[in-house]
C-alpha cells in the first residue's frame, strides 16, 4: 500500500514539475517602500505545487531555496504559501516581534479539527496564560515523577521484544511510545481494552491531519480522525471529576490541579484540549527521534559502541533524571539525529497584518510554512550537512553556534516546544536500556525509504537486524 502511494505521488509530482509556471511576485510592495517582493511560482491550476511538495517536501523546499532564496512562495490548493528556509528567515516568524504571525490561524487548516485549542494553536496573551499553567506539568519534580512511571514500562516492553533479522524498529517504537503516552499521561488505571481503545482513537486523530481528502466521508482518514477526536473528548471529560478529586502523578491528574503563580487553573474543556494535543506532540516526535537514532547507530557501529560503553560505565540498568547529563555521547548523537531527520519538518503561521520577512513584503492573510528541517540541512550553515556526525556538536566544534536558530528542531520564540525536556528524557531513557540489552546493525544494501507526516517517517517499518547482547543482564 505504502509503495503504491509513493509511486502515485512520484507520478503526480513529475506531472507537476512538467507544468510550466514562470516566476512572478506574490504581491507588489506598497508604493514608496523599500521592500522587495516575494518571488515564486503558482504551479498547476488549483493544485499549485502541492503534489511535488507532498512527494518530497525536503527536496521541494531545497529547490525553492536554490531558485528564489530563503523567502519564496508557491501555489497550493488555490492558496499561496510563503516558505521560509534558513535561520534568519525562520527567526523572523518565530520571534514575531511585530505580532504579525498567528500560530492558531496557521495550524487551523492543517490540524484544527483534531487538535483545536491545544497550546500550539493559541496566540499572544491567551497562549502565554495557558502556557504558564501548563508549564507546571513539566517542572523538574514532575519530570522525575513521569520517569518513575515510565521506567518499569520500558523495562517490561524491551524484555518482551522478539528481536532478530529485519526487526521493525519504527513500528515497535511507535507501539512503545504510544503505550508510554497512555500510561504516563493518562495513568495506569486503564485496563488493556480501555488503553487499546484510547490509543486507537488517538492514532486516528493524528492521522486525520494528514488526510488528502478533507471531508467527513465514510470511513476515510479525515472521518476516522474526527471520530477519534470525539472519543478522546468523551473519555477525558468523563474522567475529570475523579482526577480532580485524586492526587495522581500522571499528566492528566497534574493538569487537573495545575495553577500558575497567580492561582489560575484550567477549566474542564481546557484540560481535555491540552491532553489531546500533548499526547500527539509527545508521541509522534519521540517515535521518529528514537527510531532514527537507532538507525544511525546501526549505520555507525563505532558510535553505538561509544554510547554503549558510556551507558555501561554508568553502572545503572535504568536512568534517573540526574543521570541524563552523565551520557554526553548520547546527547551528541540525539542532537545530530534531530538535525538530520527533524521530527517536525514544517511549522505553520498565517499573517494577520502586512509584514516583511528579511526585507520581503508579505501581505496579510498569507499562509507561511517554516522549514527548520531544510534549514538544518543547508551547507550555508552546516559543513557536509547530509553526513551524520555527532561530533559537530562537541565543545570543540559547536557548529550549531553559527546562528541561534541554525539548530532548531524544537521551534523557537513564544511557541518553543514545552515538552522538549520530556522528549529528551524519554528517548534517552529508552536508548540507555536498549544499548545494554541489544546490539544491532543495518544491512549494507538497505536504503532508507521515507514518507512524510508530521516529519520524515520510515515507510517500511525500518527493518534492522537486532540480537540480544550475550553479556546483558
Amino acid at each position: 500500500m505504502q509503495s503504491a502511494k509513493k509511486t502515485m505521488q512520484s507520478v503526480l509530482a513529475t506531472a507537476s514539475r512538467a507544468y510550466p509556471s514562470p516566476p512572478r511576485a506574490l504581491a507588489e510592495p506598497p508604493a514608496g517602500s523599500d521592500l522587495k517582493p516575494v518571488m515564486g511560482d503558482a504551479g498547476m491550476p488549483f493544485l499549485g505545487n502541492t503534489l511535488e511538495a507532498l512527494a518530497d517536501p525536503l527536496a521541494s523546499a531545497m529547490k525553492r531555496f536554490d531558485r528564489f532564496g530563503p523567502v519564496s512562495w508557491s501555489g497550493s490548493l488555490n492558496m499561496n504559501i510563503v516558505t521560509l528556509v534558513g535561520p534568519e528567515a525562520i527567526e523572523a516568524a518565530w520571534m514575531n516581534r511585530q505580532k504579525a504571525f498567528s500560530s492558531e490561524d496557521g495550524w487551523e487548516p492543517m490540524i484544527g479539527p483534531f487538535f483545536r485549542r491545544g497550546i500550539m494553536l493559541m496566540d499572544f496573551d491567551e497562549h502565554m496564560h495557558h502556557r504558564r499553567i501548563l508549564q507546571q506539568a513539566f517542572t523538574r519534580p514532575r519530570l522525575n515523577g513521569y520517569l518513575d512511571i515510565m521506567t518499569p514500562h520500558i523495562e517490561k516492553t524491551l524484555s518482551n521484544w522478539e528481536v532478530g533479522k529485519g526487526f521493525p524498529m519504527y513500528s515497535r517504537t511507535k507501539d512503545l511510545t504510544l503505550s508510554l503516552a497512555t500510561e504516563v499521561f493518562v495513568g495506569a488505571s486503564l485496563n488493556e481494552a480501555q488503553a487499546h481503545r484510547l490509543e486507537s482513537a488517538f492514532e486516528a486523530a493524528v492521522r486525520g491531519g494528514q488526510a488528502l481528502v478533507r471531508a467527513d466521508v465514510r470511513d476515510w482518514t479525515w472521518a476516522r480522525g474526527l471520530r477519534g477526536r470525539e472519543y478522546l473528548q468523551k473519555y477525558f471529560r468523563s474522567e475529570i471529576a475523579a482526577r480532580r478529586a485524586g492526587d495522581g502523578d500522571d499528566l492528566f491528574s497534574v493538569l487537573c490541579h495545575s495553577e500558575d503563580e497567580d492561582g489560575n487553573t484550567f477549566g474542564d474543556e481546557d484540560v481535555v484540549n491540552h491532553m489531546i494535543f500533548v499526547m500527539m506532540a509527545a508521541h509522534d516526535t519521540s517515535t521518529i527521534a528514537l527510531s532514527m537514532l537507532t538507525y544511525f547507530l546501526g549505520r555507525y557501529p563505532e558510535w553505538q559502541e561509544r554510547l554503549r560503553d558510556e551507558s555501561l560505565a554508568l553502572g545503572k540498568s535504568t536512568l534517573d533524571y540526574d543521570d541524563l547529563d552523565s551520557l554526553p555521547s548520547l546527547d551528541l548523537a540525539f542532537k545530530e539525529t534531530l538535525r538530520i531527520n527533524a521530527p517536525v519538518g514544517m511549522l505553520f503561521r498565517k499573517t494577520i497584518a502586512d509584514t516583511d520577512i528579511l526585507g520581503h513584503y508579505v501581505p496579510k492573510d498569507t499562509l507561511v510554512a517554516i522549514h527548520p528541517w531544510a534549514s538544518m540541512l543547508r551547507e550555508e550553515w552546516w559543513p557536509n550537512p547530509t553526513q551524520w556526525n555527532p561530533e559537530r556538536f562537541s565543545a570543540e566544534r559547536r557548529e550549531d553556534k553559527v546562528h541561534r536558530f541554525a539548530w532548531a528542531p524544537f521551534g523557537g520564540g513564544a511557541h518553543k516546544c514545552i515538552g522538549l525536556y520530556f522528549g529528551g528524557m524519554e528517548v534517552k531513557s529508552i536508548m540507555h536500556q536498549m544499548l545494554q540489552r541489544f546490539e544491532w546493525s543495518v544491512p549494507t544494501d538497505y536504503r532508507l525509504d521515507l514518507t512524510y507526516g508530521t516529519g520524515p517517517t520510515p515507510a517500511d517499518g525500518l527493518p534492522i537486524d537486532f540480537r540480544q547482547r550475550r553479556t546483558a543482564g
